[in-house]
């Protein structure tokens, strides 16, 4: 399995993780929400992302570094390789 560093760009699988949150019901803004929330529970500091740049990472295929990714799947409760496109693992 590969490692990456936290400031390693990757390509998140925008379609799957957008199909993720619309599967639990919830907007952009409900899924930002999400996020913060499942980063408190780890660590006790709200971090998170804006609705800009998840809507990037869905429709724009952005990349993002691997610290961001990371952060979008706590808000899913995944893994993040299962949230890369498969060109990345």
């Amino acid at each position: 399995m590969r490692s990456f560093d936290d400031n390693e760009p990757v390509l998140p699988d925008g379609v799957a993780i957008r199909r993720l949150r619309r599967g639990r019901g919830w907007s952009r803004r409900d899924f930002v929400r999400a996020i913060a929330e499942a980063s408190v529970r780890a660590s006790g500091r709200r971090e998170t992302i804006s609705v800009n740049q998840l809507e990037g990472i869905e429709e724009g295929n952005e990349r993002v570094d691997y610290d961001v990714l990371c952060r979008v799947a706590a808000g899913l409760n995944a893994d993040p390789v299962d949230l890369l496109q498969q060109s990345e693992t």
